[in-house]
């Protein structure tokens, strides 16, 4: 690959909350990233902050990204929300033969960068999204589980976060999906539900908690990873925004217009804090089970990870370590078919048992 003989990657989106996260992490193990975003004013003052470079420049100017990915090996792009920016960032990695990792959670980009793996391996070049919370743990999870039972036919995933919260950016990136209600995946095919179609009550190992189904990013890539068919994700939420979300049942077509969700985003940002708070990041934590069956047989296996945010930065940081090693698979990846079902026992305060 072009380039070969660098040594650095770029930060894309690097002064968004989550990107404010993966700058300190990578810093702290020593990489020095090339940031780069569209607000010049805060690149500035993050760069300075760490002595670092910066390139200022919106993602729609092709000649200016295009140049930006010269200087790297690779770019961790983390400017959502995905579905507006995914494609103009991963056809650059092609044009230019550079490494493409993400920290998106959406089903959209997810399925269409596997589309592109044809691409990607004439390029010589890896892409693989999902490399924070979602999907990182979960796709690990499911591989490991899947291992363990061959021809398995049907996946169930449980997530539940305590102690954590939400980013603008993530709330952001929901009201930008808005419209595409709850997916499932079914004998192969993603398809939509409705909103908090189907909910169950699941023990962690504090007493049963209510779940709901989501159109979570496994929906797309446990099927990559694994090759099972049907696939459903289920998530602890509050009851108020459980009520919220059933509510966009019926007022759905208003939220789905452009004006309605960038009034909504304004509203985010003007009254959203930028995410958790420091004490949440470094106490939080998230708890995960992965329930895999053939009919006959069912393997039930459970994860604990670190706050959601701060594994965020754990993992898509030593993505970028072992991509500038020359530690990758090219073509479209999944976490657990790039790196392995235990990448996720490398981080501190990750736990993994069989139930």
């Amino acid at each position: 690959m072009d380039g070969a003989s660098l040594k650095n990657f770029l930060i894309y989106g690097s002064y968004g909350y989550t990107g404010k996260l993966i700058v300190e992490q990578a810093v702290k193990e020593g990489l020095r990233p090339l940031l780069a975003g569209r607000d010049e004013e805060q690149l500035r003052s993050q760069a300075e902050k760490y002595n670092l470079e910066y390139r200022a420049f919106p993602i729609s100017d092709s000649a200016a990204l295009d140049a930006a990915l010269m200087e790297v090996v690779a770019v961790l792009h983390c400017a959502g929300p995905f579905v507006l920016t995914y494609r103009q960032m991963a056809e650059a990695c092609l044009r230019t033969k550079r490494h493409y990792v993400d920290i998106s959670g959406e089903i959209e980009g997810f399925e269409a960068l596997a589309a592109m793996d044809g691409d990607a391996q004439r390029a010589g070049i890896m892409l693989l999204p999902g490399g924070g919370f979602d999907v990182v743990p979960s796709d690990c999870l499911i591989a490991y589980a899947a291992g363990k039972l061959s021809g398995a036919t049907h996946l169930e995933l449980f997530i539940k976060s305590i102690g954590g919260g939400v980013s603008r950016g993530t709330a952001r990136s929901g009201i930008e999906n808005s419209q595409r209600q709850g997916r499932i995946r079914r004998d192969g095919k993603i398809i939509s539900v409705p909103n908090v179609w189907d909910s169950k009550y699941v023990d962690f190992g504090r007493g049963p908690s209510r779940l709901i189904s989501m159109g979570w990013g496994d929906v797309s890539t446990a099927y990559h990873s694994t090759g099972i068919p049907n696939v459903t994700v289920y998530m602890s939420f509050p009851a108020v925004m459980v009520n919220l979300m059933r509510l966009t049942r019926f007022v759905g077509p208003i939220l789905y217009t452009r004006w309605a969700r960038d009034f909504i985003k304004w509203l985010i940002g003007k009254f959203f804090a930028p995410g958790p708070s420091r004490k949440q990041n470094e106490n939080g934590f998230s708890l995960l089970i992965a329930e895999v069956t053939d009919g006959k047989q069912t393997v039930r296996a459970k994860l604990r990870t670190p706050e959601a945010y701060h594994l965020t930065a754990l993992t898509s940081v030593e993505m970028m370590k072992r991509i500038l090693s020359s530690d990758y698979k090219i073509g479209f990846q999944t976490p657990s078919k790039a790196y392995g079902t235990d990448f996720i026992l490398g981080f501190n305060g990750v736990q993994r048992e069989d139930l």
